[in-house]
């Protein structure tokens, strides 16, 4: 089996994939754009040849990176990312080559347009947000005097929170149109909610080998946008209406052979039409892993290898893995340069003793939303990492006064 893996440098934890498709005999091809001297260890020790090119996003370049290699190795059965920015490229080599293993050009837009994926939940039966393609400001106005303030513009195709803004009031979409943006953007209704999130692998058939849920407080957007504290945590278990709505959406979207990272809204109050306070709404599907350190937090939240899970996925289209150890919450807190917290990292670290899992530096790519230094630990209980959390975002206490002298 040929499998070639797209930017197996990045972010670097993803190696992994590359080690266990290796192990279980798959030809591992990694086509990338980083130097090959820069590439971990481990990762050029797996890599049967790697092909380098300027730009992943440039088409000719990655179709004869592809020719190339099936060329020296024969028809290729896979081509991955695992990464959302490169989705569409994916795609777009797997309709040119006629690879059958992933989703082609003319399905993959139905997983990136934001106004695609409402469709297909409210075909579904899944509530989501009102929306609208945001296209005049008349338009707007007429949306908001249905849904009223706040509302919430983003990209129509976009990652995450990036370039996703709340408007809470005339003045504020008057700003926003003084420049409107030149790609597609929606405006949808703001609803009150934490994000809570169904992920896994699921088979060829559609079913899920491997499941967990990753729950974040705070807004993502506030994180980006803001500068808010940025945590969240994978729950120790999945809960049972996750699992339901989970499975439902990867039903309605018809996901096979792949990672998958689902979002919801749990609704923090009573939303008309849409539900009670705790209910779940869908917000948006995400057709690969999690970002930044997710799928290691997994690993320790649930005492399994989900590289190895999504490896036994592509080469025997089954779990293979064998639980062996405690399911635990996990959770990742991002701090800010710039800001003075009660506890330097090192001592954090310290007193986190056997629940530190890992500490380190964000890479600027993801540090915006992500913070720029990070510690990574596990507890038996919820109120035991709480009260973690509290603790690595308190600021000192002269800090605390003038901020709430000001306030």
């Amino acid at each position: 089996m040929n499998f070639i893996l797209v930017s197996p440098n990045f972010p670097e934890t993803f190696r992994w994939f590359a080690i266990r498709l290796k192990e279980n005999g798959v030809n591992v091809l990694g086509l990338g754009d980083a130097p090959y001297d820069t590439l971990h260890p481990e990762l050029k020790s797996v890599l049967t040849e790697y092909y380098r090119v300027d730009d992943l996003g440039n088409y000719d370049d990655m179709v004869r990176a592809v020719g190339y290699f099936t060329f020296r190795y024969g028809k290729i059965d896979w081509i991955e990312s695992n990464n959302e920015y490169w989705l569409e490229m994916d795609a777009a080599l797997r309709t040119a080559f006629n690879i059958t293993t992933g989703p082609k050009s003319d399905a993959i837009q139905g997983w990136k347009s934001k106004l695609a994926m409402k469709e297909t939940y409210q075909h579904a039966g899944i509530p989501c947000a009102r929306c609208i393609p945001l296209t005049t400001k008349y338009a707007a106005k007429n949306f908001i005097a249905q849904v009223g303030y706040p509302v919430v513009v983003k990209p129509d195709n976009g990652v995450g929170a990036n370039a996703t803004y709340r408007l809470e009031n005339e003045e504020d979409l008057d700003r926003f149109f003084l420049a409107p943006p030149q790609v597609p953007y929606l405006m949808e209704e703001y609803l009150p909610g934490v994000v809570t999130t169904y992920d896994g692998v699921c088979n060829s058939k559609g079913e899920v080998l491997f499941a967990v849920s990753h729950v974040t407080p705070n807004s993502i957007m506030d994180m980006v946008n803001e500068g808010v504290p940025t945590y969240y945590y994978i729950d120790e278990h999945v809960p049972a209406d996750v699992e339901r709505i989970g499975r439902k959406t990867l039903q309605a979207f018809g996901v096979t052979r792949r990672f998958f990272h689902l979002e919801f809204f749990r609704l923090t109050e009573t939303k008309p039409g849409l539900g009670k306070k705790g209910a779940l709404v869908g917000l948006e599907v995400n057709m690969r892993p999690a970002g930044g350190f997710t799928t290691e937090m997994i690993n320790y939240s649930q005492s399994v290898d989900v590289y190895q899970i999504y490896a036994d996925m592509v080469a025997f289209d089954q779990c293979r893995h064998t639980y062996i150890g405690p399911r635990r919450f996990c959770v990742y807190v991002g701090r800010r340069r710039g800001v003075i917290y009660d506890y330097p990292l090192g001592e954090l670290a310290t007193q986190c003793g056997g629940h530190l899992r890992q500490i380190g530096q964000m890479p600027p790519a993801l540090a915006g939303a992500m913070g720029d230094e990070l510690l990574i630990c596990c507890y038996d209980t919820k109120a035991e990492m709480d009260q973690f959390v509290r603790k690595a975002f308190a600021l000192p206490r002269k800090q605390r006064r003038v901020r709430t002298h000001h306030s």
